[in-house]
């Protein structure tokens, strides 16, 4: 069986199709966190009777959605540092706003 070489024609469906999951993995990840949240919190609410325990589940969803936003963000920064050295996008980098004075 031949090996499969990086100009074969799958390797780019297959990359596509990783980079959209991963584009999509934010928006899941933060629609799950709500609803893991609720059900948290409607769970402590009828485990303990307290309606505040169902908000305090809602918040916990909120602040986990937060932080997968934050997380997402400091990955995509990292990533940013990591080009401002590659001389391929020397183009690309931003100007000093003196320039336009």
């Amino acid at each position: 069986m031949p090996e499969e070489k990086k100009g074969d024609q799958h390797t780019p469906k297959a990359k596509k199709i990783i980079e959209g999951a991963n584009e999509l993995s934010l928006g899941i990840s933060m629609v799950v966190a709500v609803l893991i949240g609720i059900g948290l919190g409607i769970g402590m609410k009828k485990l303990f009777g307290y309606e505040w325990l169902f908000w305090l589940g809602v918040f916990w969803g909120v602040a986990a959605a937060g932080l997968n936003i934050y997380k997402a963000y400091k990955k995509q920064m990292k990533s940013l540092e990591e080009l401002k050295n590659d001389p391929r996008y020397k183009n690309y980098r931003q100007q000093d706003e003196d320039e336009d004075d």
